[in-house]
């Protein structure tokens, strides 16, 4: 499953240090080389000779301590083909959100241009620090892959989320990483994302509560896949493709039409505001004695039959976000719409769909075939929906 797949593990300074003894083992005996840099903090919790014979590999850990040549920051993200930071900590997430490249696992991290994971582990008030959250959604937008800790039983005494997610988890999510397979090499894929917003005067405007997760992880994935990645969104995402930022449903039939006719998929992830206000105000509308106010809205363009209607090699991919009656909803609308697959998820569930990471989706296709995926992050519901309108 690994073979040929070379896998450079950065462990920092947790009690769980100890626990990527385990993982190590699962990744050799899978046929991956293993490659293990250490912070010196790292080595308080697991010893470098016990690294060293399950790797059979040098464990490294000091920057400038080097054989040959070759700059070890540089010459370790070159040769491998993913890292994992396991347990990563509050310290060194932080050090590597803000560029600091203070010792060799952060020069690296610095340097390393490829997929990374990341799986903390740490106090849960340090992981409930707004701090803390705001790096790790710093480096999530720009790519890097977090699995969660969970809930339990901390060694510090608190209860509360903070321990490593399991090594079966780390395992299995660094399987999925390396054998994306490269499905879009070639193709110009376009997602849009996020909650338009049509203004009602300077200060006040109409939009929904789409986080624009969604086709984000989709966006990310098809870059994996090799696609060339056009993003349009209404939310601020940093990623290493074009982003095109839109704010209205107008804006974005813009973009869109600047992109369409040359692309080979487009999936239309965004929540676009059926409606938007007639009569802008250039002022801000100023409270009256009267207890109603009367806003007349006016339908925005249909974007998603518009690309269906115009659409000549194009594989069109809608969604649909229902609160009741999902799949008798769903196949509705793509007759109405004419696009080639439509995901249907249901909002009014609080464990996925808007602003939560996971999801859970039923693809349904132009020939009335239908496709659940259960419940997972919303990275591997982007994976599977790409790889089923490939297939």
């Amino acid at each position: 499953m690994l073979s040929g797949k070379t896998i450079l593990i950065g462990i920092t300074g947790g009690i769980a240090a100890y626990k990527i003894c385990e993982l190590i083992r699962k990744f050799k005996k899978n046929g991956a080389s293993v490659k293990v840099v250490a912070t010196p903090n790292a080595l308080n919790f697991v010893t470098k000779l016990t690294l060293q014979n399950l790797s059979q590999n040098e464990v490294y850990v000091q920057e400038f301590d080097v054989k040959n040549w070759k700059p070890e920051h540089i010459s370790l993200a070159d040769e491998s083909d993913i890292m994992l930071i396991a347990p990563a900590t509050a310290n060194t997430i932080s050090k590597i959100a803000q560029g600091v490249a203070d010792n060799l696992l952060t020069s690296i991290a610095c340097a390393f241009s490829k997929k990374m994971i990341i799986a903390p582990a740490m106090n849960c008030n340090m992981w409930n620090n707004p701090v803390i959250q705001e790096n790790i959604s710093k480096l999530r937008n720009l790519g890097v892959e977090f699995l969660e800790p969970d809930s339990g039983f901390l060694a510090c005494g608190y209860i509360g989320k903070g321990r490593l997610c399991s090594i079966e988890k780390i395992y299995s999510a660094v399987v999925e990483a390396l054998n994306y397979s490269k499905i879009l090499e070639g193709k110009k894929v376009v997602v849009t994302s996020g909650g338009t917003i049509e203004d009602i005067d300077p200060v006040r405007y109409i939009s929904n509560y789409s986080s624009g997760k969604m086709g984000f992880a989709i966006a990310k994935v098809a870059k994996d896949m090799g696609a060339n990645v056009v993003l349009i969104t209404t939310k601020d995402f940093t990623a290493p493709f074009k982003i095109v930022k839109v704010k209205s449903a107008i804006d974005m039939q813009n973009a869109l039409d600047q992109e369409f006719e040359n692309s080979d998929i487009v999936v239309m992830a965004a929540a676009v505001a059926d409606y938007r206000v007639k009569n802008y105000s250039e002022q801000k509308m100023k409270k009256t004695s009267e207890d109603t106010l009367i806003l007349e809205l006016v339908k925005n363009p249909d974007i998603l039959k518009g690309l269906c209607d115009k659409k000549t090699s194009q594989i069109v991919v809608g969604f649909c976000a229902e609160s009741e009656n999902l799949l008798e909803n769903a196949k509705e609308k793509i007759q109405k719409k004419g696009c080639d697959f439509l995901v249907a998820n249901d909002i009014s569930r609080k464990d996925i769909g808007f602003s939560s990471d996971d999801n859970e989706v039923t693809i349904l296709d132009k020939n009335g075939n239908l496709k659940r995926i259960e419940k997972a992050s919303k990275t591997v519901i982007a994976r599977k929906i790409l790889e089923y309108i490939n297939e």
